[in-house]
């Protein structure tokens, strides 16, 4: 524990520097690194709290190991010996607490995210089951107090979605949203199904974080823009001007198309948001086999193979195949009541970073 203490000293020591930078009218007036230290200072946060009270409960724990030494009476003595065992159990969790908490943090994970849905396999069944995704999703979102804008959306006739493309904004969506990327697969009776056999579909999801001007910027010689008329719902005038938009990053050969807003200009804005995001994966792989890998890995070619999470209707359950998590709760879970299964997979992910630091 000692390695410990030192590592969460030193962030105990960073947060009370930055709450006196806090205080310098200097930094003050100077917005952007006020902001930045304040983001700081809220990433530390946690932290220090445990800390603060590991060391109050060490101190009491000695405490009560004095008082032990000490001759007192028998019913004072029970009461310490059993205040003795609660804080010995305290300090253990908050040992543990701490350990998690001083794990490396992924950089991505404050982050907004751009989301894809796409039917996969299974036809008119998999864009229904898109649909119902981007459904439980949304409701997700609306319980975390998160924002959900459809950015681009490709429907069918009954209501599914071959292609729906988010952003939801709010607080760390990343960090719960991104172990969704992969194929889902789903086993019920279509509504298309006279025969009430059970249909077996796919549908993939790619979750990329939001990359803000600081971190990426597109040269207008690097791109080339088409404009061309929209198709499908949006009346007389998206049909009849050319307001959808294709863009193309001419170095790595990305195309985004938007057409689901009613300017050009609109259009034009969404279609950068998502090349911004897609170009810095591109980069961030360093290298086209490595991108097209994690592409895959990320959204999936829905290949029942490749599924990370199974939904069963007929009897009401939803699997994680990555961690062999199954709950009999489906009527709720694509309802948006997405804690237990998404808990799980952090506390997994976290679980496996603790055991590499250790070997």
């Amino acid at each position: 524990m000692d390695e410990i203490f030192e590592k969460v000293q030193a962030v105990v020591d960073r947060y009370d520097e930055i709450s006196e930078l806090l205080s310098d009218p200097a930094v003050i007036g100077d917005t952007n690194r006020f902001m930045a230290l304040s983001k700081e200072e809220g990433s530390l946060r946690d932290t220090v709290d445990v800390f603060r009270r590991y060391k109050k409960v060490v101190e009491d724990i000695e405490s009560d190991n004095e008082l032990l030494r000490e001759k007192l009476d028998p019913d004072m003595e029970e009461l310490t010996k059993d205040e003795l065992k609660e804080l010995t159990a305290e300090k253990e969790e908050m040992e543990a607490q701490l350990k998690v908490l001083l794990l490396p943090k992924d950089p991505n994970d404050d982050k907004n995210i751009i989301m894809e849905i796409h039917g996969a396999a299974g036809g008119e069944e998999a864009a229904l089951f898109a649909a119902d995704l981007y459904n439980m999703y949304a409701r997700y979102a609306e319980k975390q107090g998160w924002q959900v804008e459809i950015i681009d959306e490709n429907k069918t006739e009954i209501g599914g979605y071959k292609e729906v493309v988010l952003m939801i904004t709010g607080n760390n969506v990343y960090s719960k949203l991104k172990f969704e990327n992969g194929a889902h697969r789903v086993q019920r009776v279509p509504e298309t199904e006279t025969a009430g056999r059970v249909h077996t579909s796919t549908a993939t999801v790619g979750v990329m974080p939001e990359y803000e001007d600081v971190d990426i910027t597109i040269e207008d010689k690097d791109l080339r823009v088409d404009v061309f008329r929209a198709s499908g719902a949006g009346g007389q005038h998206i049909n009849k001007t050319s307001s959808a938009v294709r863009m193309t990053h001419l170095p790595t050969g990305i195309v985004v198309s938007m057409q689901d807003q009613r300017s050009q200009q609109q259009n034009r804005t969404k279609a950068m948001e998502i090349m911004k995001a897609r170009v810095y994966d591109f980069f961030a792989s360093q290298n086209e086999a490595e991108y097209a890998e994690q592409r895959k890995t990320a959204v999936g070619t829905g290949d029942r193979s490749e599924r990370i999470r199974t939904y069963n209707y007929p009897q009401n359950r939803v699997t994680d195949h990555r961690i062999g998590l199954s709950l009999s709760k489906l009527d709720r879970i694509v309802n948006g009541e997405l804690d237990d299964i998404i808990d799980a997979l952090v506390i997994a992910d976290q679980t496996a970073k603790l055991e590499a630091l250790k070997n």
